[in-house]
C-alpha cells in the first residue's frame, strides 16, 4: 500500500481542523443554476463521524466474525467442554492468540459450566477479558520536554503505513504547539521522500531530505544535528521499509541508531514500530525482530479496517507487553487516534460504546 496522504482528509472538528483551517474546496465546473422558484432545499453537509463510529466501522469485519460465531455457538446450548473448545478455536482464528483464548474460556466457565448462557453475556465477558489484557499496554506517547530534540524513529516493514503515520504524528505535535523536523530516512524510495515533503508542507514541519540512494544513517545524523542547532522540540525519522528476515537491511537500521547516538547517547528516545493488522500472526515475528535490532519502545497498529483478524493487537499485547500508542482504522488524517483499551475491547466484540449489546 502506498502511504499517499489525501488532500481532503480532515473530517471533524478538533486540532486538525484548527491546524489546517477551513480551506475552500477546489473549484469544479459550474453547475446549472437552480431556478429561484425551485423548492429544492440544499443538502445539509454530512455530520462528521465520531471516533467511536469510525472505530466500530473499522473493526466491523472482526466484530462481525466474532459476533456471528458467538451467536451460533451459544444459542440454545449449554456451556460444556466442546463449546469451550469451539470458542477457543473461534478466538484463535480471529488472531487473539492461544494464551488469550485460553484465558477467556477459563473466565467464561467459572460458575457457568453446564448452564445455559446467552450470546450477549458471552460478548460482555469477552470484552472484559480483552480489556484486562489491553489496559496495561494502552499508554500515550509522551514527549519528554527535557530531551530536546526528542527523537522518534519510526520503523516497520514495507507498506505498513510508516510515512502516513509520521505525517499524522507531525500534525499532532504541531497542533500541541511543538516545533517538529522530519527526516526522510527512507532513501530507497523516491515516492516516500516526496510524500514526507508533502506532509511537511501541510504541517509546517521542515523536512531534511537527500537524493534517492543516499546514506540513511548520514541523513539521520544531519536531521538530529539540524534540530539541535535550531532548538527544535521533536524529530521524527522515517526509515526504509524492510523485511525482518533481511539481515543486511536490519544491520543498516542498527547503523542508523549508532550514528544518532554519536550526537545524543540517549537517542532515539522513542522507537515506534508500525504494524499492519492485515499481516496477522506475522506481526509477532516483526515485533521480536525490530525490538532486537532497534529497541522498539512502542507500537502503532494500522489498517485494522482491512482485516477480520483485528484480534492480533490483543495477541501482540499479551505476548510483548509493549505500549500501544496509536491505532489506525482508515486513511484519513484523523483516523489515527490514541489507543484506548476499553473502546477497542467493546468495539471488537460488537458492543455499543456504553457496553450494551449492539446485536452481534
Amino acid at each position: 500500500m502506498t502511504d499517499q496522504p489525501k488532500s481532503d482528509e480532515p473530517k471533524r472538528p478538533g486540532f486538525f481542523k484548527r491546524l489546517f483551517g477551513q480551506d475552500a474546496p477546489a473549484q469544479s465546473p459550474a453547475a446549472p443554476e437552480t431556478p429561484a422558484s425551485s423548492s429544492a432545499a440544499p443538502e445539509a453537509p454530512a455530520a462528521p463521524k465520531s471516533w467511536w463510529r469510525r472505530l466500530t466501522e473499522g473493526l466491523s469485519r472482526t466484530s462481525s466474525k466474532l459476533g456471528t460465531g458467538v451467536t451460533e455457538l451459544f444459542t440454545k446450548r449449554k456451556l460444556d467442554h466442546a463449546t469451550l473448545e469451539e470458542l477457543e478455536d473461534l478466538l484463535i482464528q480471529a488472531d487473539l492468540g492461544v494464551e488469550t483464548a485460553g484465558r477467556i474460556a477459563g473466565a467464561l466457565s467459572k460458575g457457568r459450566f453446564g448452564k445455559d448462557i446467552a450470546p450477549e453475556e458471552v460478548r460482555a465477558i469477552l470484552a472484559a477479558e480483552i480489556e484486562a489484557v489491553l489496559a496495561p499496554v494502552a499508554r500515550p506517547l509522551t514527549v519528554d520536554a527535557g530531551k530536546k530534540p526528542f527523537v522518534i524513529m519510526v520503523v516497520g516493514v514495507n507498506g505498513a503505513g510508516k510515512t502516513t503515520t509520521i505525517g499524522k504524528l507531525a500534525a499532532k505535535f504541531r497542533a500541541e504547539g511543538r516545533s517538529v523536523i522530519l527526516g526522510a530516512g527512507d532513501t530507497f524510495r523516491a515516492a516516500a521522500i516526496e510524500q514526507l515533503k508533502i506532509w511537511g508542507e501541510r504541517t509546517g514541519a521542515p523536512v531534511v531530505a537527500r537524493p534517492q540512494g543516499s546514506d540513511a544513517a548520514g541523513l539521520a545524523f544531519d536531521t538530529v544535528k539540524q534540530a539541535q542547532e535550531a532548538g527544535t522540540d521533536v524529530v521524527v525519522l522515517d526509515t526504509a521499509g524492510r523485511l525482518q528476515n533481511k539481515a543486511e537491511l536490519m544491520a543498516e537500521l542498527e547503523k542508523v541508531v549508532r550514528v544518532i547516538r554519536k550526537i545524543d547517547e540517549a537517542a532515539p528516545h522513542a522507537v515506534l514500530l508500525v504494524l499492519d493488522a492485515t499481516t496477522g500472526q506475522n506481526a509477532l515475528t516483526q515485533v521480536d525482530a525490530f525490538t532486537k535490532t532497534a529497541g522498539v519502545t512502542g507500537l502503532v497498529m494500522t489498517k485494522l479496517d482491512g482485516t477480520a483478524r483485528g484480534g492480533i493487537l490483543v495477541a501482540v499485547a499479551a505476548r510483548t507487553g509493549l505500549p500501544v500508542h496509536f491505532i489506525g482504522v482508515g486513511e484519513g488524517i484523523d483516523d489515527l487516534e490514541p489507543f484506548a483499551a476499553r473502546d477497542f475491547a467493546r468495539a471488537i466484540v460488537g458492543l455499543d460504546e456504553d457496553g450494551s449489546d449492539a446485536g452481534g
